[in-house]
């Protein structure tokens, strides 16, 4: 299993590796990003592997230079270790972290397996796509797997919204200042309408945005990061959201209508196009963060949630992290 640099990658190999408990499983990941935090006291994985590497986009020529030689001396490092540990198949989550061992498979012609998060491709997936033994996408219609990897409490907690009682506001562990914005503009309409604020305001900000709610006199739930997300989007009847890959189908599992305001300045502009796919199903609504207009965001408080949340319902589907698993197992 490879790839990552970023929680959004690492939470796929998680999932998938849950469900291959007995297996021999070994992790190559690298020394930057959050691989080594995710992983190195991992006792699934019967090895741990982290290289020297680092991104190749958004660098100037000399940083190319460097993080190409760099992935050169990593796939070198990683075509041994395949060998050594014998592998039958390489699952990559893609990311630079996954680089050295997708090329490594590819020499050693090892079947190399692809799960791709977001709506847009990644730079790396998108060279490896036609190379790949499967290539999984939630996006693409060909993809053998549809279902995307998503814990199982989040089904569990789907029901059918009808009136907006709960809004939740999450702009991510680390927060996001137009949400946050936007949610305390909304709030005296919210409370003036009785309806309740779950804020997920982000680790740095959870003082401030509290106390600006108590400048206001209203009542609201706020934290940063949190282990009860599931528990908190069961209870909301409408969220306002950013749109990245593992939010967006958490909270289609839920069956939680969603105002989506996609970071603008993710790759490729992928969160858009996350929140583009629902929104062109009439499954959610989508609002660029430069546009954002609290007149129409304080409209969608009004609107019968039911046929969003049951469309929400029929376009989830279960056991994504399941199905990936017995896909592997067949090579």
């Amino acid at each position: 299993m490879t790839g990552g640099g970023t929680g959004g990658h690492l939470a796929i190999i998680k999932a998938v590796k849950e469900q291959l408990k007995g297996e021999k499983l070994i992790y190559i990941g690298s020394t930057w990003g959050q691989d080594k935090q995710w992983f190195e006291a991992d006792e699934d994985f019967r090895a741990k592997y982290f290289l020297p590497t680092q991104g190749v986009v958004n660098q100037g020529v000399l940083g190319k230079i460097k993080s190409l030689w760099m992935m050169a001396k990593a796939t070198k490092t990683a075509v041994g270790l395949l060998r050594k540990h014998n592998a039958r198949v390489v699952f990559s989550v893609g990311g630079f972290s996954s680089a050295a061992t997708a090329f490594a498979a590819k020499i050693l012609r090892i079947p190399l397996v692809i799960h791709e998060q977001n709506a847009v491709l990644g730079s790396l997936n998108r060279l490896l796509k036609p190379y790949a033994a499967s290539f999984i996408s939630s996006y693409l219609e060909e993809s053998p797997i549809k279902a995307y990897p998503v814990k199982e409490i989040f089904f569990e907690n789907a029901r059918t919204r009808k009136h907006v009682k709960t809004v939740i506001f999450l702009g991510g562990s680390q927060g996001a200042k137009a949400i946050n914005t936007l949610a305390l503009r909304m709030a005296p309409q919210l409370h003036k309408k009785e309806i309740k604020i779950i804020h997920q305001a982000g680790e740095h900000n959870v003082k401030d945005v509290q106390e600006a709610y108590e400048a206001l006199g209203i009542e609201a739930k706020v934290f940063g990061f949190t282990t009860q997300l599931a528990a908190y989007m069961k209870e909301a009847d409408l969220a306002i959201a950013r749109a990245g890959a593992s939010t967006l189908w958490e909270l289609s599992a839920t069956a939680l209508p969603t105002l989506f305001i996609p970071y603008p300045y993710a790759a490729s502009d992928h969160q858009y196009y996350n929140a583009k796919f629902l929104v062109e199903k009439e499954l959610a609504w989508v609002m660029r963060e430069n546009q954002i207009d609290m007149i129409r965001a304080l409209t969608l408080l009004d609107e019968d949630m039911e046929i969003k949340s049951r469309g929400l319902m029929q376009a989830s589907q279960k056991d994504g992290s399941q199905k990936i698993a017995e896909l592997l197992l067949r090579f």
